[in-house]
């Protein structure tokens, strides 16, 4: 059956007034939301500049503040080893012996050597005796006194001589019990018993002192060049001759309990690596950092002055690098979230949560959204309040999160990586979104009944 044409074409308007009323600036839905979404409901924080302490983290490793590579002084089979590998041993303590019976052997006769240039210095030294005063009386010659006065004099040399020799062997004799030249950590033996030792060049063991510990780590040209560039221009105050307070985070993400200091500075660039180098120096009795172990050096002490500061959260990835969401009006004076472009500069750990320090971007008095982010997009409107159960109303709170006012109805501020409570919702007038009507999605009749009542 085919429809009058007037009825067809009331149907037609029908249709076509529905479809304007759908459609809206910016695809916005008559209750106000962003292509259809409701308003998304966040917390600001309104920046303010303050001065946030710094922290500089590097990856480093460790080493003893004395490494001793334990080599073999003299020539020889190996016959005992004398600690127990990894083992602490103290300064003196035999570690090796070395077959010291040749040594022995040439000792005696070293000593042998001694009593003989002993006893030809005294049988000179009385032919000296007994020509001197013959000499003065003229009853010999004076050439044939003085040969007698020189043979004494080099039996005397000849003493001394074979006494230095003696020391020699003696020395080479002791150097065939390897003895700790420190205290500290050893390593494994590098040699077994009764392998062959070659003079200076056999590595026996290592040891190092790990109390203290030293933990060395490098800083990059650009870094350096950054931090300095800083401070010349007042933004921020470094620690005065490197004082700064040094930590060390493990492997696992604890960190050492003990804290230590900078001992060392290079103020040369490594040429092959572009870095400068530093060390550390940290308390280690308990023995609970082990040479060799790499770690994450924190040196905490600086202070960005007049920074700006928002929740890591805060801080979006985009296309054309970082962004925060800012608050902004439309046209029609409703709060929007806006896209600002920033240059982020350290992260730091503040006030119980991890912030970037905004280089470039922002400035005082913005208001940046850190809370409810993932219901956001460009241009959408926003309601600025929080979760449910919120503070008492109150002014912005400084960069990094001090409590602040909450939205009507109760809104809770939000909270940075760490749990640490961040800036003040700003007060508005825009009123709290009212709960769904759970029947709202059913066609409703003249009579007032759902579609689902009526059937």
């Amino acid at each position: 059956m085919t429809a009058h044409p007037t009825a067809r074409t009331a149907v037609l308007a029908t249709c076509l007034a529905l479809a304007l009323t759908a459609c809206g600036p910016s695809g916005q839905q008559p209750g106000g939301g962003f292509h259809g979404f409701p308003p998304a409901q966040v917390v600001t924080q309104t920046m303010a500049p303050r001065s946030i302490p710094v922290a500089f983290e590097y990856v480093g490793q460790t080493y003893g503040s004395k490494d001793v590579e334990v080599r073999a002084r003299v020539n020889g089979i190996v016959e005992k080893r004398l600690f127990q590998e990894g083992a602490a041993v103290r300064a003196g303590q035999p570690l090796f012996v070395i077959d010291p019976r040749p040594y022995a052997a040439q000792v005696a006769a070293a000593e042998a050597e001694v009593a003989r240039a002993e006893a030809q210095k005294n049988q000179a030294d009385r032919e000296a005796a007994r020509l001197k005063p013959l000499a003065e009386r003229k009853a010999i010659g004076q050439k044939e006194a003085d040969d007698a006065a020189s043979a004494a004099d080099l039996a005397a040399a000849a003493v001394k001589s074979a006494r230095a020799k003696l020391v020699e062997l003696n020395l080479n004799l002791a150097y065939t019990r390897v003895n700790a030249p420190i205290g500290g950590l050893t390593s494994r033996a590098q040699v077994s018993e009764g392998a062959l030792a070659v003079q200076n060049q056999t590595l026996l063991t290592t040891i190092s002192q790990i109390d203290p510990i030293w933990v060395g780590f490098t800083v990059s040209e650009n870094d350096r060049l950054r931090l300095n560039r800083a401070s010349a221009e007042n933004r921020l105050v470094l620690p005065k001759d490197n004082a700064y307070d040094v930590t060390v985070k493990l492997s696992d993400g604890t960190a050492f309990p003990k804290r230590g200091r900078i001992n060392f500075s290079d103020t040369r660039i490594n040429p092959t690596t572009g870095t400068y180098e530093m060390r550390a120096e940290l308390p280690n009795s308990d023995a609970g950092l082990k040479p060799g172990q790499f770690v994450r050096v924190v040196l905490r002490g600086a202070q960005r002055k007049d920074a700006l500061a928002v929740p890591q959260t805060a801080v979006m990835d985009g296309p054309q690098g970082k962004f925060v969401y800012v608050t902004a009006k439309d046209k029609d004076g409703k709060d929007i979230a806006a896209v600002r472009p920033v240059v982020v500069g350290d992260w730091v750990d503040a006030d119980g949560g991890n912030l970037w320090v905004i280089e470039s971007g922002l400035k005082a008095g913005d208001v940046v959204i850190v809370d409810g982010i993932a219901k956001l997009m460009p241009g959408g409107q926003v309601i600025l309040g929080g979760a449910p159960g919120g503070a008492a109303p109150a002014g912005p709170g400084p960069a990094g999160g001090a409590p602040g006012a909450a939205a009507p109805g109760g809104s809770a501020p939000g909270k940075a990586a760490g749990g640490a409570v961040l800036g003040a919702a700003p007060k508005t007038d825009a009123p709290a979104p009212s709960a769904p009507d759970k029947d709202a999605s059913k066609p409703i009749d003249a009579a007032g009944k759902t579609a689902d009542a009526k059937r």
